[in-house]
């Protein structure tokens, strides 16, 4: 069964009416290609006769089989869809339609996306998250939840409290330093020069809590506490976004903590997210086929069964780009929309929203796009001319 799942929905504007529909299917498809929507093999279809009850017939593949309706699909200016009833099937790929609806995309494509072949181009190194980190649920997944429990373990010596935990809402501290991903440094919870911040980067204690801070500073010193580091740790995901989901917690009862002590925490938090990322990351080698491209994303086909199964949960993921006879250019794909076919292979739809650090990776990618962005427009005018030429 072929299954279309749309992650990131399109804004449509104005449905016109079926005879200004049918006006321009007349006047302006006539050199321009229509496609059915949801077929693997981007089906064209071409409309070649219209009756006064405003239907026609649409001529498309003798194997293509529609459940009732068609949708077709092609551009002007901008993308359009067109809702098809199918009235009367007259032969093998060969229907008598109805329109019921029209939509146009209110933004245009940004880039031209041409067809490619696996002799050009293949995607391969997959980097795929098993599991998204939601901070909206104050949940972690319990692989990563054991992660920082091992963690938290490991460096326990670093003081009398060693704290690593998942923000949850409730605590005015914990929850500002959220927000603002700052550092809470309290070298000496007696002294009150203690509670300056150094800089920008630390949480001004006194100006969060107000007339609060000595019933906060009171409570911690009865608690037997001198000195405080609260660190927030910030998961960088595969986008290149930031996510502040848990924080490092220091706690000296007995000596003040130095600065020292808050860049010891800050690299163990990077270290920490580089495990956590290490061991929620599958890396799938295989390669798979690039349907199309444009300098903006890319239609690709999944035959690897670990990727279709991965691929399904996905918000995103880092694969790379193999032009022939060309080093891999790695690049962040945010997933749009997934399509199974018939055959079980699954289409991905992507965006490109990120790329790797190396110098110059995205113009080296643009470099080698460009010339066959132009080969293949240069085809598609020759094609059209043809046509031209034939319909005369």
């Amino acid at each position: 069964m072929v299954q279309y799942k749309q992650r990131k929905e399109r804004v449509f504007e104005s449905v016109k009416s079926a005879e200004d529909i049918i006006e321009m299917l007349k006047t302006r498809f006539g050199n321009r290609k229509l496609r059915i929507k949801y077929t693997v093999e981007d089906r064209e279809v071409k409309i070649n006769e219209f009756f006064d009850d405003n239907t026609f017939m649409v001529v498309t593949d003798p194997d293509y089989v529609p459940d009732g309706s068609i949708i077709i699909y092609g551009l002007l200016d901008k993308y359009i869809e067109i809702d098809l009833k199918v009235v009367e099937t007259r032969g093998p790929g060969y229907f008598q339609c109805g329109i019921t609806g029209m939509r146009r995309a209110s933004q245009g494509r940004r880039d031209l996306r041409f067809k490619v072949g696996p002799e050009k181009v293949v995607a391969t190194n997959f980097r795929i998250s098993r599991h998204a980190i939601d901070i909206s649920s104050y949940r972690m997944p319990t692989s990563i939840k054991v992660i920082m429990d091992q963690y938290q373990s490991q460096y326990a010596s670093l003081s009398d409290i060693v704290r690593i935990d998942v923000f949850t809402p409730g605590d005015r501290v914990l929850d500002e330093i959220k927000k603002t991903r700052k550092n809470l440094y309290i070298e000496d919870l007696a002294d009150p020069e203690s509670l300056v911040p150094p800089n920008d980067n630390f949480l001004d204690i006194r100006e969060l809590l107000g007339d609060e801070l000595q019933q906060y500073i009171k409570r911690n010193i009865e608690r037997g506490f001198k000195s405080i580091i609260v660190s927030p740790v910030i998961y960088i995901s595969e986008s290149g976004g930031s996510i502040p989901f848990a924080y490092f917690q220091v706690v000296s009862k007995s000596e003040p903590l130095s600065m020292e002590s808050l860049l010891e925490v800050k690299e163990l938090s990077f270290s920490l997210v580089d495990r956590i990322r290490d061991a929620n990351t599958i890396i799938i080698p295989v390669h798979q086929d690039i349907v199309d491209i444009s300098i903006g994303g890319a239609r690709l086909r999944f035959t690897d069964e670990n990727l279709k199964k991965n691929v399904m949960h996905a918000k995103g993921f880092i694969f790379d780009i193999v032009f022939r006879l060309q080093a891999p250019i790695t690049i962040y794909g945010d997933v749009r929309f997934t399509f199974q076919d018939q055959h079980g292979d699954i289409f991905v739809g992507v965006d490109f929203t990120g790329n790797s650090s190396r110098k110059d990776e995205m113009k080296r990618f643009y470099s080698i796009l460009k010339p066959m962005e132009v080969e293949y427009k240069n085809r598609l005018m020759k094609e059209m001319k043809q046509r031209k030429s034939g319909a005369t």
